[in-house]
Formats: C-alpha cells, sequence, structure tokens
C-alpha cells in the first residue's frame, strides 16, 4: 500500500506533559520526573480540541456526561495536576466547544488534605470537567502514599458523583484489604500476593491489567514468559495502529493509536491530511509495521545492526519497541519514531 489513512477518533486523551511525579514500571508512555518539563501550547491545544469537537460531532449524545476509559476525552499525562492553571484553562476550552464526556486522569499526588482535593475538583467542574478517572496500582503506590489516592476517590465521588473511574479497581481493592497505609515497594506487593497465590504470579498482574507495551518489559518482564523474536515475525501491528475507538494526541501534537508510545502519525493539527493519506515511502518505519514485525526486525537488522535480545520478548510489543529503541538511538530521521525522548525514559 503506497498510502496509509489514519483512523478517525471516537474518544482520546491529550497529554498536557509527559513529566510526571512517579516513574511508574508499567507506564505505556515511560512517563517519569526526568522528562523535559514541556507543556502543551495553548493555541494549539485549542485547535486540536477543536478538530476534535467536529470529528466527535453527531458520535455522542448531545452534551453526553457519561465517562469511560475509551469514552469521550480526557485530559492525561504524564501528571496533568502538576500545572493546575494550565488543566483549568483547558477544561473550560474544552467544555465551551461542547467536547462529549469530558474528564481528567491522575495519581493523587497532590491530594494532600480533603480542603486541597475538594477546592481544585470542585473549580475543575465550575469550569465544565464532568469526572475522574484515579490511578490505582502496586506500581504507582510506590511513590503516592495510598491514602492519597482513598482520599481522591472519596470526595471525587462527593463532586461528580458516579463519574469517578478506579483504574484498576481490582489492585484498588487488594490494596485496601491489604489496609495500607503510605507507600508499599512493588517487591513486598508481589510477595503478599505471592503467598496467597502459593507461588504462582497474580492473575492481577496478567496482560488483562498490565499491557506489555512501553516501560513494563523492561521493569517487570522477569515476571512473564519469554519467546525467540521469531515467535512474533508473522504478526503486524495494523490492528493497533488502525483502532480508531481511542487515540492519544501529546504535548508535541503527536497523533498515537492503538497505545502505542513512541509511534507518531503526524500532528494531530493536520488531522483532515492524516485521515486523507500518510506517504508510507516517506516513514519506512511505520510502512514495516504494518506489513509484519518480520519486516521491521529485517529492516533493522539490515540497516541498523540489530541483535535480537538473548532473553527473548514477552510480547510482540516488547519486540517492536525495543528495535524501535535501537533505531531510535541512531538516528532521528524517522518521523515516526516521536516523541525521541520517550525512547530515553524506557528503563
Amino acid at each position: 500500500m503506497a498510502k496509509f489513512r489514519a483512523p478517525e477518533p471516537f474518544s482520546g486523551g491529550i497529554f498536557l506533559t509527559y513529566k510526571c511525579t512517579s516513574m511508574c514500571r508499567h507506564c505505556m508512555y515511560a512517563c517519569s520526573p526526568k522528562w523535559s518539563e514541556d507543556w502543551i501550547d495553548v493555541k494549539g491545544a485549542e485547535k486540536v480540541l477543536t478538530i476534535l469537537s467536529e470529528r466527535l460531532r453527531g458520535k455522542y449524545p448531545s452534551r453526553s456526561n457519561t465517562i469511560g476509559v475509551n469514552y469521550g476525552v480526557h485530559f492525561t499525562g504524564g501528571e496533568p495536576f502538576l500545572n493546575f492553571e494550565l488543566l483549568l484553562k483547558l477544561t473550560e476550552v474544552a467544555h465551551s466547544l461542547e467536547l462529549p464526556s469530558l474528564f481528567v486522569e491522575t495519581n493523587c499526588f497532590w491530594c494532600v488534605n480533603d480542603k486541597v482535593v475538594e477546592e481544585k475538583l470542585k473549580r475543575l467542574k465550575s469550569a465544565g470537567l464532568q469526572g475522574i478517572l484515579i490511578s490505582a496500582n502496586p506500581f504507582l503506590v510506590e511513590y503516592v502514599p495510598f491514602e492519597r489516592i482513598v482520599r481522591c476517590e472519596r470526595i471525587g465521588r462527593k463532586v461528580f458523583g458516579r463519574n469517578v473511574i478506579v483504574y484498576h479497581d481490582l489492585f484498588y481493592s487488594q490494596l485496601k484489604r491489604l489496609g495500607l497505609k503510605g507507600r508499599m515497594s512493588f517487591e513486598d506487593y508481589l510477595e503478599f500476593m505471592m503467598k496467597k497465590c502459593r507461588g504462582e504470579i497474580p492473575l492481577a498482574l496478567s496482560f488483562n491489567s498490565v499491557l506489555p507495551m512501553g516501560r513494563a518489559p523492561y521493569k517487570l518482564g522477569y515476571l512473564y514468559r519469554r519467546y525467540p523474536a521469531k515467535v512474533f515475525f508473522s504478526e503486524s501491528c495494523r490492528r493497533e495502529l488502525t483502532r480508531e475507538w481511542h487515540v492519544h494526541i501529546d504535548n508535541y501534537f503527536n497523533y498515537i493509536t492503538g497505545y502505542c508510545g513512541g509511534i507518531s502519525l503526524g500532528d494531530a493539527r493536520e488531522l483532515d491530511s492524516l485521515c486523507e493519506g500518510i506517504e508510507l515511502d516517506e516513514r519506512p518505519v511505520l510502512k514495516a509495521l504494518l506489513e509484519s514485525l518480520g519486516s521491521l526486525y529485517e529492516f533493522a537488522v539490515e540497516e541498523f545492526g540489530y541483535r535480537e535480545l538473548p532473553e527473548g520478548y514477552v510480547s510482540k510489543c516488547h519486540l517492536c519497541v525495543d528495535i524501535r529503541r535501537h533505531i531510535a538511538k541512531q538516528t532521528d530521521r524517522f518521523e515516526e519514531l516521536n516523541p525521541r525522548e520517550f525512547y530515553k525514559h524506557l528503563e
């Protein structure tokens, strides 16, 4: 195929930044405190939100206020509450454009007391925010005291009612049953859970909950069975890259589909052009991903001297990101391998 049409969005997340207070081992987008403090440009964000408003019109009930993990539009990162005034401003813009099911995602680092949480959530609701997604998992509580997550969930329900999502609720329930106060290392969590599971890796850590992509294969790969690269050669990333039901647009305006961190289909401010078609001859890495991982592997070996990891790979996404990281370390000529800083923070 000479051209590839970027998928039309049905729902999506807008990154305010990749910078985060945490460096979670499972993060798909390799967010961390070490990222550059680059915040999304307000004028550019307004353009993107206007485009989304036009593209989503008619796909949702009028003034839809039901939120879902892959439903509506949310602000994310990184950690959006690191720049509360920017978050507030973009909420006002999105609300004025009548974007549906508007919510924010947070790790709750800022939830130091009831007054702070209630004040900020009420200000956001007054600006047009309709809900909140609260991260809760054993990777996050290495950095954020668990009581802050509990506080955000409690006050969030007071402010937003049913429009509160705890992601993942399974982990949240586990940590509550543990009676956790403060922080907990992942090693302590794993030891406790393996005792309960008689030495087996707990089901909560399956790939249904921890997606095997981004930072996870590097930081958590020791938990899973590994396979030689050839096992994944016949697979491609076409399904992920053409998935229209949820996209992300980062603070550099990269249009990202399939949760595939570090792969840009182009500038989201030019979405009309992307949906008309991307010239694949100008995007050889993207072209290979659409064909097969075998094609990507062959390209990386021949052009950049890539060598298979002797310990193997936990998933096709692991093979994909490891090859892309190898290429990105050697050259910046591939526009589809953006943002480049993503590849620096995987380990």
